[in-house]
């Protein structure tokens, strides 16, 4: 049976690759291929780039008011909640996370083209009381120009439209760049950027490989600004080679994140936010919880309810909606896994739970790790120092709050961290110290279009989501009026 074919979409137009070669993309829950995706090189990196350009410099895009582009977005917004089931099920297919979480993200992804659809037309410049007379001056927003959006394989959509609505809403104009492992539902959703009414050009899709896709269009002269989410090595390579065009960059990059309990938490309720912080979304997530600080007081009781609970996860076919734990996305990201399980095993942590890949034969043929609980670590393991990126969970015992906070803040990352308390001074004094882009108290894994998101430290630059998002892809003008009656000397400065 021949796999179904994709095409990239550059200028408004569905298209092949110039090389008119396809690869394949795998279903994580059977591993196997279930359709081809283009596959991209500098040619059409070259097209997408000059396309994205003239439709800036030119045509109807630049004439629209703030206003028209932002009913332009909130009419994209409300297609995709029209086609948030198929959106689903193309994620889940692709990228193998859970139907629930990716139904529930392609229904919550129309608020970000909502949100700066109706921020677009009320950034506004301010006039300056300047001190010096005879002269007007006032301040103006103007777009970058094109943006280059390259997105990771655990969320394409959601994290697609963390860049793209706000980088429309400031009148950019863009290309994306998916992972090469899922691909195909941001092609599904490009078929949905005429139907708003985006004019040809506005935003292109290009589809392949780091090297010969992602690498040429950072590198772009024509491209003003890098928006990535991604691992924190591939992040660095990207700032590298953006910084030799002097290009804006945004970069939402690793975690190690700290998931603090204290002796005066609801323990039951910590139990369920340490399994979400970890065990949702396999732990593919960048502010995975996967350091467990627990409390030493409390840590052996609430390390048995802890088990306990993560003993009774099902895992399976993440096209059920009764499925807790799907499978591993990629190939390369299910070796590593197994590679950090074993290192922590070699580093004398102890087991507690799960520690080895699950039983294929049980679970569809597709790449599944059992949920794993390390005991006995300690903060200068790998598996407590290094991003794992999957469902493997490290608990670390801490004394008071200076040891914890001490735990919390030594590692090369600052992305998230969770605190359990029930205590509002420990709340306010622990979201304060800690080194970290967002603080959950009594919750985790909370997002929301209206919240900025982003990174401390080697996790990022940058801001996502919020308001103050819109302003990563504008840059400010200053323009000064003479309304002098003659003008002064010319060889001094005003």
């Amino acid at each position: 049976m021949s796999l179904p074919k994709y095409q990239i979409l550059i200028g408004g137009e569905w298209q092949n690759s110039a090389s008119g070669e396809f690869f394949e993309t795998d279903n994580p829950y059977t591993g196997e291929p279930w359709a081809l995706i283009p596959r991209c090189g500098q040619a059409d990196v070259d097209r997408a780039v000059e396309a994205a350009s003239a439709a800036f410099e030119s045509g109807p895009w630049p004439k629209l008011t703030a206003t028209q582009r932002g009913a332009l977005l909130r009419r994209l917004g409300d297609l995709i909640t029209q086609h948030a089931e198929p959106l689903a099920q193309t994620e889940v297919r692709d990228n193998g996370k859970l139907i629930a979480e990716m139904h529930g993200q392609t229904s919550y992804v129309p608020q970000w083209f909502h949100y700066f659809g109706g921020l677009a037309d009320k950034i506004e410049g301010s006039v300056i009381p300047i001190d010096k007379p005879g002269m007007f001056n006032f301040t103006r927003w103007e777009p970058l120009g094109v943006v280059a959006a390259i997105v990771p394989w655990n969320s394409p959509l959601l994290l697609l439209a963390w860049k793209l609505a706000p980088a429309l809403a400031a009148g950019n104009t863009v290309v994306i760049k998916p992972s090469e492992f899922t691909s195909a539902s941001t092609l599904e959703f490009g078929r949905l950027i005429a139907e708003a009414g985006f004019p040809p050009g506005v935003v292109n899709i290009v589809t392949g490989f780091g090297a010969s896709v992602g690498e040429p269009l950072v590198r772009h002269p024509k491209v003003a600004k890098v928006a990535f989410t991604g691992g924190e090595l591939s992040g660095q390579r990207v700032y590298e080679s953006a910084a030799a065009g002097l290009k804006h960059v945004t970069l939402e990059l690793g975690g190690k994140s700290p998931n603090i309990v204290f002796d005066d938490a609801i323990l039951d309720d910590a139990v369920k936010g340490a399994i979400s912080g970890i065990f949702a979304a396999t732990g593919q997530t960048c502010i995975a919880g996967s350091r467990l600080l627990v409390q030493r007081s409390v840590h052996d009781a609430f390390v048995e309810k802890l088990v306990a609970f993560a003993k009774t996860a099902k895992m399976g076919d993440p096209a059920s909606h009764d499925t807790q734990v799907g499978p591993v996305t990629t190939p390369p990201q299910y070796q590593k896994i197994l590679d950090y399980i074993g290192a922590g095993k070699d580093e004398g942590a102890q087991v507690a739970l799960g520690g080895k890949p699950a039983d294929k034969a049980r679970f569809g043929g597709g790449r599944f790790v059992e949920p794993t609980i390390f005991t006995g670590v300690n903060n200068r393991m790998r598996i407590a120092q290094e991003e794992i990126f999957g469902p493997v969970l490290s608990v670390i015992p801490f004394e008071d709050e200076e040891d914890a906070i001490a735990i919390a803040n030594d590692t090369v990352y600052g992305l998230a961290a969770g605190v359990w308390t029930q205590g509002i001074r420990r709340a306010l004094i622990m979201s304060e110290r800690l080194r970290a882009g967002t603080v959950w108290v009594n919750t985790y894994r909370a997002v929301s279009f209206m919240s900025p998101f982003g990174g401390y430290k080697r996790s990022g630059l940058g801001r996502e989501s919020g308001q103050e998002a819109i302003y990563e892809y504008l840059q400010q003008k200053s323009v000064w009026i003479s309304t002098a009656t003659e003008v002064p000397n010319p060889f001094v400065m005003r």
